[in-house]
């Protein structure tokens, strides 16, 4: 049986503990002989996004060290999935050995487990957020720029949940002005982008906004909080995968 390893990246650990409890949750349910390393800490993606990768370096090290042993790493994160993907490989000197290993929950589930049958229950509308490093460096939905087929494991896994409506906004794949470092080196296109992307979730009707990535959740969720509104909440897509198990 093939063993993985559940990486835990910092905002979900201190912000958001129930999407790693999620998470754990769905794969033993699953099935998948799941542990967390004990020790893990940040796969170093907020210093080189900042400029400082070699602050990012002795963290790469670490990450190796914590989950070389294993068979796959799965986190409930596509960017800091993608930062190790693609960046350890040019980050350490000696040949990475985590970074083909590592993927996001979805891709897991979708491309290896390859998950078909029922899942749990969610009798809600949700309105689907494709983020931009699960969109374009980790192949999860169909880029809207590229003359490609659509496609969509996102939403192929949610269309697993009973009773759970999928809906997408307009512009699909658009950023929500996130983007880490972004947000806080341009505070005021940030908020724009947030606003503008939010707006067109609300007009799907959703109760909800999904998406693979806790970060664009939280941004769109301050952005909501600011304005007042409570007619939609977020959610991380292993939430409602994981629902009524």
């Amino acid at each position: 049986m093939m063993k993985v390893g559940l990486f835990i990246p910092c905002y979900v650990d201190a912000v958001y503990p129930e999407v790693g409890v999620a998470t754990y949750r769905l794969l033993r349910h699953l099935g998948v002989d799941v542990a967390y390393p004990e020790g893990q800490t940040c796969c170093g993606q907020p210093m080189a996004n900042a400029g400082f990768e070699g602050q990012a370096v002795p963290l790469a090290r670490k990450f190796e060290e914590r989950f070389k042993e294993f068979d796959y790493v799965v986190a409930p994160s596509v960017s800091c999935t993608a930062f190790v993907r693609i960046n350890y490989p040019r980050l350490l000197s000696h040949e990475c050995q985590t970074a083909g290993k590592a993927m996001d929950v979805v891709e897991f589930l979708h491309d290896v487990l390859k998950v078909s049958g029922p899942l749990g229950t969610f009798p809600h509308k949700v309105s689907l957020h494709n983020s931009c490093h699960g969109v374009r460096e980790l192949g999860l939905s169909a880029p809207s720029e590229m003359n490609v087929s659509k496609f969509n494991k996102i939403r192929d896994l949610l269309q697993l949940v009973k009773d759970c409506e999928v809906v997408e906004p307009e512009r699909p794949d658009e950023c929500c002005g996130f983007g880490g470092m972004f947000s806080v080196e341009e505070t005021a296109v940030s908020a724009q982008m947030g606003r503008d992307k939010l707006e067109r979730h609300i007009q799907t009707g959703a109760d909800y906004v999904t998406g693979p990535d806790c970060s664009c959740l939280m941004h769109m969720a301050g952005v909501a909080k600011r304005q007042g509104l409570k007619t939609v909440e977020f959610k991380h897509v292993v939430e409602i995968l994981a629902a009524g198990l």
